[in-house]
């Protein structure tokens, strides 16, 4: 054993005598590429700005079907999510976010970007500005939850020495966080390309869109932050002084009306499909020249990045794995749909003497209305990928009885009958009863109307939709009302409408803050818009007050910017069963209240800005803490 451990020695020995030491032990290795080997290359340049393009933090996702629905616009038809129903808000800590990895790769991107000699001006510059885009857009996420942070533009390196203070920066003010977003859109607008067809990718218009929603946002915040004096610091890294409110305005206005001009490309709205209602659904899930998406996160079938909101999402019955129905759009939701006539109104289901209101089919009821609703919402007697949704709570007998079932599309023998049948929907409602449409609706918004969408092994390549051309004429009607302009207000207002099928069109004086916001409300439903708006015109803690909604206040001030939302209310459908009479085999609809809805949401003041983590302010005491904490 000793003679062949010696004859290895001597071999290795003799091998290194023979080689050079240098290129031996220092050969570089093969599973990484050097600085010089990236940015002389384009395409892994390229790749490098597309890993910062999948880390971009969006308002909500397809991704996550839950962070499109909440605050009682919805109830979520999931047993494991009860429970956000039966507490009374959320904690300070609710939506926050501090991902400064993520600031540090992009600000490292940039710097070798610009240091990198070897590529194409032309193409350097782009990436630059893509990286830029990219850095103002958290920033923006960042501010909206968190206020005023720290403002870092270049990739901090600790040196190891013990004193790691220099890499300590305080927080900038709120306002200092929305001037470095709307500076960086004016910088970098003109080195990104004007192309409507491009999606995915930045675009003059995609930055234009940012810059004129976040303009919108610091105007706002320092319009009505007047109106929560408790919900600001002194140094200003919360609240923005309401002097600054015009001209946060005017660049929101001029933003958005480069898009409207055309100077960021040839983008419309989608009216590609003359069902109204139809047209509005398509808008998420149509790629082909979709005139009315400016930026987007795609996604596409066998690639690996494809998502399951239409699996979790869809009319359960008859689906390919009957999966789905998870999110439920509440009564108070559906209500906030006007009629074609302007005017708001509730869901008719009793008439003047407080009799029931009788239908010939279930759909007719929410006839006269903006087809944004049937865009929006699975309602019953619809269809979705062919298939009916069945969704009706039992029959109601002459004595006003119930008959019903409690499973889906349960069977029982009604009165003069021997054959048992089918006494509730397949799809529900049924109280308590998961995965089923328990406020008597589905969402239709962002569900996959491709066969084979509803199964695991496929899922869907719908896109979620960051920046659309609808957006951009809220935003400027909504700037434009602000700066003391209704005309120009009512004129891109009334667009969005009328692609609804609104085709009375609202006059200047018919423009009021109740109007934006419900214009918002119904038009970006379920795009993740809702809380952020609610906080930036500083009314959440009015709509969610922590009080419990009754029947006769749920119809009440519907076309109010105010109204009270802090319960999700049902719809039930009934099919009369009542042999000989001429109301036989109609239907009737009744207010629900849900049992598993026991909690009423409060917004407090300190929701405002979300709740700086311990570690964060431990490690850095410069970090002064947001108000109401």
């Amino acid at each position: 054993m000793k003679k062949i451990f010696y004859s290895i020695l001597t071999v290795m020995l003799t091998l290194s005598v023979g080689c050079d030491d240098d290129k031996f032990l220092n050969r570089p290795p093969t599973s990484l590429l050097s600085d010089e080997q990236v940015w002389t290359d384009e395409g892994q340049v390229l790749s490098l700005i597309g890993n910062l393009y999948n880390r971009y933090y969006d308002i909500a996702s397809v991704k996550d079907w839950a962070a499109l629905a909440g605050f009682n616009e919805a109830f979520f038809s999931n047993a494991g999510s009860y429970g956000e129903f039966q507490n009374s808000g959320w904690g300070t800590g609710s939506w926050a976010t501090w991902d400064y990895g993520y600031i540090r790769d992009i600000n490292l991107f940039i710097e070798k970007c610009t240091a990198a000699d070897k590529l194409n001006a032309e193409v350097k510059d782009r990436f630059l500005a893509e990286a830029r885009f990219l850095r103002a857009s958290y920033y923006f996420e960042l501010v909206k939850r968190m206020g005023g942070v720290p403002l870092i533009l270049e990739p901090l390196t600790y040196d190891f020495s013990g004193d790691p203070s220099y890499l300590r920066h305080p927080r900038a003010k709120e306002s200092e966080i929305y001037d470095f977003i709307i500076k960086e859109a004016e910088e970098i607008k003109a080195k990104l390309p004007v192309n409507a067809g491009e999606k995915s990718r930045v675009t003059k218009a995609a930055v234009l869109a940012m810059q004129a929603r976040a303009a919108l946002y610091a105007g706002s915040i320092a319009k009505y932050g007047v109106n929560t004096p408790q919900v600001a610091l002194t140094g200003g890294e919360v609240g923005i002084p309401a002097t600054m409110a015009t001209g946060y305005y005017t660049k929101a206005l001029a933003a958005a009306k480069e898009i409207i001009s055309g100077g960021a490309g040839a983008y419309a709205l989608y009216t590609k499909k003359p069902d109204l209602s139809e047209n509005f659904s398509s808008i998420f899930y149509d790629k082909a020249n979709n005139s009315e998406v400016i930026f987007a996160d795609d996604f596409k079938l066998k690639s690996g990045k494809v998502h399951g909101f239409t699996i979790s999402n869809q009319p359960r019955y008859g689906a390919e794995e009957e999966e789905g129905g998870r999110i439920n759009p509440s009564l108070n939701f559906v209500e906030a749909f006007e009629k074609l006539d302007n005017t708001f109104a509730p869901i008719p289901t009793v008439n003047g003497s407080g009799a029931p209101v009788y239908y010939n089919n279930q759909v007719d009821i929410f006839a006269g209305r903006d087809a944004r609703l049937g865009g929006t919402v699975l309602l019953p007697g619809t269809s979705f990928k062919g298939r009916p949704v069945d969704i009706w709570a039992g029959f109601q007998l002459a004595n006003g009885s119930i008959i019903s079932g409690d499973d889906r599309g349960g069977q029982k023998t009604l009165p003069g009958k021997t054959v048992p049948e089918q006494v509730v929907g397949f799809d529900g409602p049924i109280d308590g009863f998961e995965f089923t449409a328990q406020s008597g609706f589905y969402i239709r918004k962002y569900l996959d109307p491709v066969v084979g969408s509803g199964q695991r092994g496929v899922q869907s390549e719908v896109w979620f939709v960051r920046y659309r051309y609808a957006e951009v004429l809220l935003n400027a009607a909504e700037a434009a009302f602000e700066l003391g302009n209704p005309a120009d207000a009512a004129l891109y207002m009334n667009q969005v409408r009328a692609r609804a099928g609104l085709v009375t069109p609202l006059t200047p004086s018919e423009i009021t803050f109740d109007r934006i916001v419900h214009e918002r409300r119904v038009e970006l439903a379920f795009e993740g818009h809702y809380l952020y708006d609610m906080k930036r015109w500083r009314i959440a803690h009015l709509i969610m007050d922590g009080n419990a909604i009754s029947a006769s206040e749920l119809s009440t001030d519907l076309g109010k910017a105010t109204k009270r939302n802090t319960q999700p209310w049902g719809l039930w459908s009934y099919k009369i069963y009542d042999p000989g009479s001429a109301n036989n085999g109609k239907w009737i609809y009744k207010v629900t209240k849900l049992s598993r809805v026991t909690g009423s949401d409060r917004f407090q003041l300190g929701n405002y800005y979300s709740y700086i983590a311990d570690d964060i302010v431990n490690n850095n005491p410069k970090i002064v803490r947001n108000p109401n904490h």
